[in-house]
């Protein structure tokens, strides 16, 4: 039997998307998950990097739902001496029932669920961050209601986490404003592909052309794992910072959204991330609601 794997947005059926944030929606209202959805089931939780939310949310998310998890770094497992993706993935499958991954490859990650016999989740890559994004997803949908014809404004970084926003948009029909420099703007290819798909989408470079009238608000780190170049990031992305006066340009009732880590005074200011538009720990904490619907999900439970 093929497993389930949980890779990234753009291979989901939009009832499919629809299926996993509903089921985020009832599982937080109701609480603690029952016990016994994955008792016996144990997820290996593997990180190349370090990790606050992806950590704890899988953990929390799998504890609560009876299951058990094991934690490794990569410098604890074989792969840093030489083993293959493939091997890996084929030990693992004997001793687990689902494996999730936060590694910068995602080639690696997708040559990792090839091998596997068991589910394979994305807890980050350079590529995508769908875990994520159903979390945003589920954040925006508690604050402001339904997805459908909402614009978003991405200011920053044309990232990962942007790329998996653009996925999901023709999946739950809402629109895309993107305001980054255009040395850090998102490969055109990646917007093409959700135009195609039948997303919304509109570039620009000027910030407050991006923010006007949107509905959410979104920006993340300037300067992210593996990047080499954290001074001249800052430089140019200072027009970028969504502080109080960028805000304002939004619609009344928007809102703003980070993925944290927050680097404050720098992408976002302290009044923007502690006022009251904020909803980014709402939307920390709903990457544990979202990672039980993903889990219910991968191992067909949903």
């Amino acid at each position: 039997m093929t497993p389930r794997h949980f890779l990234d947005l753009a291979g989901l059926a939009p009832e499919t998307l629809r299926a996993i944030i509903d089921e985020a929606h009832r599982l937080k209202a109701e609480g603690r998950t029952p016990r016994d959805t994955l008792r016996g089931r144990t997820l290996a939780l593997l990180f190349e990097k370090p990790s606050t939310r992806t950590r704890f949310s899988f953990d929390v998310a799998m504890r609560q739902m009876g299951g058990d998890t094991i934690v490794a770094s990569g410098s604890e497992l074989q792969l840093g001496r030489g083993e293959t993706m493939g091997d890996t993935a084929a030990v693992l499958s004997r001793y687990v029932d689902a494996v999730m991954i936060r590694m910068l490859s995602h080639e690696g990650l997708t040559e990792f669920a090839q091998h596997a016999s068991v589910p394979v989740i994305n807890g980050l890559t350079r590529r995508s961050h769908p875990c994520q994004i159903v979390a945003d997803l589920l954040t925006i949908e508690e604050r402001l209601g339904a997805l459908c014809e909402r614009t978003i404004a991405w200011v920053g970084d044309g990232n990962n986490v942007l790329s998996t926003f653009l996925e999901a948009a023709p999946l739950a029909n809402f629109a895309m404003r993107i305001a980054s420099p255009e040395a850090f703007a998102l490969p055109a290819g990646r917007i093409e592909a959700a135009r195609d798909a039948g997303a919304s989408v509109e570039t620009t470079m000027d910030p407050r052309e991006a923010v006007a009238g949107a509905d959410v608000v979104v920006t993340d780190a300037w300067c992210s794992m593996g990047d080499d170049d954290e001074e001249h990031r800052r430089r140019v992305f200072a027009p970028y910072q969504v502080n109080e006066a960028l805000m304002a340009a939004a619609a009344p009732g928007a809102i703003f959204l980070h993925c944290l880590p927050a680097h404050r005074g720098e992408e976002v200011t302290d009044a923007v991330m502690d006022g009251p538009r904020s909803a980014v720990f709402d939307e920390a904490e709903n990457r544990v609601h979202a990672q039980k619907a993903i889990l219910a999900f991968v191992f067909g439970a949903l």
